[in-house]
């Protein structure tokens, strides 16, 4: 079967969601396609619902790792890289080791060192472009216009210093938070259409709209200035969307998010997620999770990846009434690591998923940012700063977290 053109233009599909009873929404249809003349990538494409490695000519299913190589007293918070050091050549060959072949980068501006590394290996990446999830107004002039200029730097930023050659793909935006999708979707009733030079979308919320001009703009740009693009993807969360028959989901049905304008969906799906948890079981594992993962499959028509799935070894769980998130021990990591990579395998229209990502190489002690020293604690009540498979232990040297790394070795060494 001859490629196809990013999903084959993705032409048009209709998404019909359901009641919490289960009767369909009348008319509740979203079309989303790429511009049938908008050049294909030129070695990571959709063919279907897979991505196909044109250099072997096959699809691929990546076994990738989360990684933000920020350490003790480095943040992002206000603009810094990461250092350029001797970590990439460790981090790096922790990865090889543990089976990784592919890292979903998060730092916008990745140092030379990073990919002077990333050279003596066959490790692709997929670079992650942040977008402000809790922006007043998804459509303000303004911040679209201050997004796409960063969005141009971290392309510009892969020319000149990255590799496009191993680029899968760029996200833009992570996570949008539900009270900025309900903002947005209420200030703009109208904006429900969006024709761009490569993106068509017809039918959606405002909120999807905005995503749409902002990929739309990224596509548009790569080309126009490198004669050449990468897959595009928004990456979100289950909390959003986009399976709306779940009784804890965040948003209101009418501004549920679908993020399907580009060539792929990424998805962050945690096991104690808003969505998840109240899936039914699946049809293999009984799992929730797979459950989740199987009407996911069901509901859509492009290859997805799940960018980001993980558990917080914080010491203490902060928040009682978000079940899971933090306060887990070492010890029992591995066996949700363990299903998690069982459901995902075995579930019910699998071949849709090109790739799970754990989430994260090693703990992050910059998250949350409370304050200019937030990075130099390691806070016991701060799950953020606990979902790496290493710990960072004396002189920034990573330490396995009991035997988390030596099980993601063992599942990511399965076919």
């Amino acid at each position: 079967m001859p490629l196809k053109q990013t999903t084959l233009a993705l032409a048009a599909f209709l998404v019909v969601t359901t009641h919490a009873m289960g009767e369909p929404t009348p008319a509740a249809a979203k079309t989303a396609r790429i511009n049938t003349t908008t050049p294909a990538p030129t070695r990571f494409v959709v063919d279907g619902t897979s991505i196909v490695d044109r250099g072997v000519n096959k699809p691929v299913f990546f076994r990738g790792m989360g990684y933000s190589p920020y350490l003790t007293g480095e943040t992002p918070l206000f603009g810094a890289p990461p250092g350029d050091d001797g970590r990439y050549a460790e981090h790096l060959g922790l990865m090889r080791e543990l089976g990784v072949n592919y890292l979903h980068v998060f730092p916008l501006l990745m140092p030379k060192g990073f990919f002077a590394e990333l050279d003596k290996t066959d490790l692709v990446y997929g670079q992650d472009i942040w977008v402000m999830g809790g922006a007043p107004d998804f459509l303000d002039p303004t911040f679209q216009a201050n997004t796409i200029a960063q969005i141009k730097t971290v392309i510009d930023h892969t020319y000149s210093v990255g590799r496009p050659d191993r680029l899968v793909l760029f996200s833009v935006g992570d996570e949008l938070q539900a009270d900025a999708i309900k903002r947005t979707d209420t200030r703009h009733p109208e904006v429900r259409d969006f024709t761009g030079k490569h993106i068509i979308v017809s039918g959606r919320t405002p909120t999807e709209v905005a995503l749409a001009r902002l990929i739309d703009a990224a596509i548009d740009y790569e080309l126009t200035r490198y004669g050449r693009r990468h897959l595009y993807c928004h990456t979100s969360w289950t909390h959003v969307g986009p399976l709306a028959d779940r009784p804890d989901i965040e948003v209101p049905r009418a501004s549920v998010l679908l993020p399907d304008m580009g060539d792929l969906l990424c998805m962050n799906i945690y096991t104690y997620a808003n969505g998840v948890k109240t899936s039914p079981p699946g049809s293999v594992t009984g799992t929730r999770y797979q459950g989740y993962l199987e009407e996911l499959a069901n509901s859509v028509h492009q290859p997805v990846i799940v960018t980001q799935v993980g558990l917080s070894t914080s010491p203490i769980e902060p928040k009682a009434w978000v079940s899971g998130f933090g306060g887990h021990k070492v010890a029992d990591v591995p066996k949700t690591f363990r299903s998690v990579w069982k459901d995902i395998r075995t579930a019910k229209g699998r071949e849709k998923y090109a790739g799970l990502v754990f989430f994260e190489l090693h703990d992050e002690w910059w998250k949350s940012g409370e304050d200019h020293t937030d990075s130099t604690r390691h806070e016991p009540q701060d799950p953020e700063e606990w979902f790496g498979a290493y710990e960072v232990g004396a002189g920034n040297k990573l330490v396995p977290k009991g035997q988390i790394p030596e099980t993601v070795r063992s599942l990511f060494a399965e076919p």
